[in-house]
């Protein structure tokens, strides 16, 4: 007898070889319809309860959603019981909590995990969750490294589950109808895109060893990162700002986001060639202990280009936006965030431009708004086979490995070149940093 878990997995085998150009077609409803189990309710797990948990109410409580929340997952108890009243409040019950991860993934009922654990932890869950048989929507960034960038990938691949990373401007109404014109030549020939970050970051305390705040699991936060006594103010997000242990920087932080928009825009895979410039630049003597100010610049085949400006303690508006991406093709121009898109003509006219009035957030720490509903939204129709993915993990980690890529450059010191079919980097210090050391027994593995 097929069980609904069999099916919904049968129906995704190939996942990872989903298109990624724009939104896919959905299947009509006749055909969806002959599919046993197309319209079967969706067991969700929630695991990492922190600032981005907001961002999952909306798709979780719509009816038409059509699933049932059964686990809200932290380490921490007063994340556990906040989001255990906020979700409560809108979907009319009440759904298990828990602390450990594993648990939750041992229970046969649950068939996604929706996963927003810190940095350190995206990769490894997400290969737990799918060798316990869960589809996976991983937030950015959707690995620590490019070992496990790669590591991902082959899991998708292995257990052919759907996994779908965070990049929610791929299921942006307006981003999607730009990037089509451009693709159909509306600008000309693409050659250059500029994707951007400003934010005025404050000073960040310098770590002190401390106590464990009360309800709060230290050992299994740090999980697969090397474990240390705790310093005040890790856990609750500064940790993306000490050190390489458990963050990814600013990069891994937002440039995941519109450098991703800008790849799309101009069609690339991996680039020849990565370098950087970037430093601590403002307050010097605090506890933020990379940088804070980076240009990153990547080179293409076919003579194209993509910098990336990320300025997160200095909000001088250079661009009149704090975030987005602008796109530089032979017959125009176009700029894109997520309010709105504008195409121009050489001479700077405007030619095109579309307003959505979205409310997804954009500088504003936790986030969540219409497009991330979308996405998950699109992650969760994927799973049941009425739709396609519009952010594959198999393409979005050529998007996250730009990312890892502006990092090692930074913490090299030094640019370099890079095979532009495997990803993998032509310098020796660089490669050094493909991976990372874990945690004894919290190696990830496929």
């Amino acid at each position: 007898m097929t069980t609904r878990r069999n099916f919904i997995t049968k129906t995704m085998l190939g996942a990872a070889a989903l298109a990624v150009s724009g939104p896919a077609r959905a299947m009509s409803a006749k055909s969806y319809k002959k599919i046993i189990g197309a319209n079967d309710r969706i067991q969700v797990a929630i695991a990492g309860l922190g600032r981005r948990v907001g961002a999952y109410i909306e798709p979780v409580a719509l009816k038409s959603a059509n699933v049932e929340l059964v686990y809200l997952c932290d380490v921490m108890a007063s994340q556990r019981d906040k989001a255990l009243q906020s979700f409560s409040e809108r979907i009319g019950y009440t759904p298990k909590t828990a602390i450990d991860i594993r648990k939750v993934l041992d229970d046969k009922k649950v068939d996604v995990l929706l996963n927003a654990t810190p940095d350190h932890w995206h990769t490894p869950s997400s290969i737990m969750a799918m060798k316990a048989g869960k589809h996976v929507y991983v937030e950015k960034p959707c690995s620590h490294n490019m070992h496990e960038n790669e590591l991902l990938v082959a899991a998708a691949k292995k257990y052919s589950k759907v996994v779908q990373m965070g990049n929610q401007q791929r299921s942006s109404a307006h981003t999607i109808e730009l990037i089509k014109d451009i693709h159909n030549g509306a600008i000309g020939k693409p050659y250059k895109a500029v994707a951007f970050y400003v934010n005025s970051r404050g000073p960040v305390p310098v770590q002190q060893k401390a106590p464990v705040p009360q309800g709060l699991d230290w050992e299994l936060w740090q999980g697969p990162a090397i474990h240390r006594d705790y310093t005040s103010d890790t856990w609750d997000y500064n940790w993306h700002w000490y050190g390489w242990n458990y963050g990814t920087g600013e990069a891994g932080n937002n440039a995941t986001h519109e450098l991703d928009i800008a790849r799309w825009a101009l069609q690339v895979s991996f680039p020849q060639h990565a370098r950087v410039e970037a430093g601590k630049r403002h307050f010097k003597d605090d506890g933020w202990e990379m940088y804070d100010s980076m240009e990153a610049t990547f080179n293409f085949h076919d003579d194209k280009v993509i910098q990336w400006d990320g300025k997160s303690r200095n909000g001088y508006n250079t661009y009149g936006k704090g975030r987005g991406t602008i796109i530089y093709g032979s017959e125009g121009a176009a700029f894109v965030d997520r309010e709105k898109y504008e195409m121009t003509d050489l001479s700077g006219k405007v030619i095109k431009e579309s307003i959505a009035g979205s409310n997804e957030a954009g500088t504003a720490l936790g986030g969540g708004g219409d497009t991330s509903t979308a996405h998950v939204l699109n992650f969760f129709n994927t799973v049941r086979g009425k739709e396609k993915l519009h952010a594959p993990i198999d393409d979005a980690a050529i998007s996250m490995a730009m990312v890892h890529y502006a990092n090692i450059a930074y913490r090299t010191g030094k640019g370099f070149s890079i095979d532009e079919k495997s990803g993998r980097m032509y310098d020796r210090d660089a490669m050094a940093l493909w991976s990372r050391e874990y945690e004894k027994g919290w190696e990830p593995q496929v």
